[in-house]
């Protein structure tokens, strides 16, 4: 008997792919962070200033999510108190590409009223 997800890969490659994405970058704000740190090493101060929509627990679990799927470098330096930095890794910085289709895709639909209902 072969695994579901054995079978999910088989049958609708596509949707696996759309749903490995959306479990790697799935967090609510996850697109917001790649992007801010898509400028180079940020303070977890400086990110949360950036990014003031987002409350700091949020940022907090979504810098976890992404740390923890690869995409994003979490180093401590040892300063009193501590410094926290975060940046992208060699498999976020990739992710500059998909980020750029989506704004391109933003630009020429986004913000439209839907002109047939």
């Amino acid at each position: 008997m072969t695994e579901p997800s054995e079978s999910l890969h088989v049958t609708e490659p596509a949707s696996s792919s759309i749903c490995e994405v959306l479990q790697i970058l799935g967090a609510k704000w996850a697109f917001l962070v790649l992007d801010e740190l898509l400028g180079g090493p940020v303070r977890f101060n400086q990110l949360k200033k950036k990014v003031s929509v987002i409350k700091t627990q949020s940022l907090t679990d979504t810098l976890r999510h992404l740390e923890k799927n690869g995409l994003v470098r979490r180093q401590v330096f040892p300063t009193v108190p501590v410094t926290v930095e975060y940046s992208l890794t060699e498999k976020g910085s990739d992710f500059q590409t998909a980020l750029k289709e989506m704004e391109k895709w933003v630009h020429k639909w986004g913000n439209q009223k839907e002109s047939s209902i």
